[in-house]
């Protein structure tokens, strides 16, 4: 009779044990502490502008390479990990899932960046997602053809569009780099495979886009206990990017009538006015 006992309580110990492993590796803590800093930070609004105190003002549209080591921290992870993801995932997340972010229709050749349609998600869905044949062998050697579902990842997006203003602002004697709007490109490729070009996705309304941005962490190379935000990376610039437009009276792109070397030149030519402009205003 006591070992029938013996048994019986030594049966539920052990699977009381069981109990508390499974319910212990449900909440294991990958960390030394919890990062809740990002998560629930709170966005910080711009300092607000007078039309009465804008001295100066120009609108500039330059493409963000990803493939330049310094903008690394927005293209990877290119799989989601613990506690970060790419900028193009949180971007998906948003409009996808969450409902919080509104994309707006590009127009044919991309140039539609005033926000003027709006996307429906079935038609965002159509942007992320084709479908596509492929021909395989079957067990018989046999060639059939198969219709896959290709979805837009990571990977395929390789540079992004801004739209942005800047703007001296005379009553805090300040210039201001205000970003209106970022747009998702996509290679354009040939039969051969070869990019032919790219091709903005749609554009999102940046002021928008900041409130799921300032959630998210942004990978720091030299410390991993200050992470960034999305949004302290844009606003503070830390990334690397080309001007391809500025406003001029034929509303044309640098590529227009400036190709190479000679587009890349012209457009570090306006970088530098910028600078300079700012620069100058205080030259006594």
């Amino acid at each position: 009779m006591n070992n029938r006992k013996s048994i019986v309580l030594g049966a539920l110990t052990l699977m009381g044990m069981g109990a508390y492993v499974t319910s212990d590796a449900q909440t294991v803590l990958d960390g030394a502490y919890i990062k809740e800093h990002t998560k629930t930070q709170r966005l910080v609004p711009y300092p607000s502008i007078r039309e009465a105190d804008v001295m100066w003002y120009r609108r500039i549209w330059r493409d963000i390479d990803l493939t330049e080591k310094i903008n690394h921290p927005l293209y990877y992870p290119t799989t989601p990990i613990n506690d970060r993801k790419s900028l193009f995932d949180v971007i998906k997340q948003g409009i996808m899932d969450d409902g919080s972010i509104t994309a707006y229709d590009a127009g044919v050749d991309g140039w539609d960046d005033e926000f003027l349609k709006m996307l429906l998600l079935s038609q965002v869905k159509d942007k992320l997602i084709r479908m596509d044949t492929l021909t395989r062998e079957t067990l018989e050697g046999e060639q059939e053809q198969v219709i896959q579902q290709v979805e837009t990842k990571t990977e395929d997006i390789r540079r992004y569009r801004l739209k942005e203003d800047w703007i001296f602002d005379k009553q805090r004697s300040s210039m201001d780099i205000r970003i209106i709007g970022i747009a998702p490109l996509k290679a354009n490729r040939g039969d051969d495979g070869e990019i032919r070009g790219y091709q903005p996705l749609f554009w999102l309304y940046y002021p928008e886009l900041r409130y799921v941005l300032v959630n998210w962490n942004v990978f720091n190379r030299e410390n991993d206990a200050e992470r960034r935000s999305f949004d302290h990376v844009f606003w503070t610039r830390q990334f690397s990017s080309t001007i391809i437009k500025s406003t001029n009276v034929y509303d044309r792109n640098l590529s227009e009538y400036k190709t190479g070397i000679n587009g890349v030149l012209e457009g570090e030519e306006i970088k530098a006015s910028l600078f300079e402009f700012e620069h100058d205003l205080w030259n006594f």
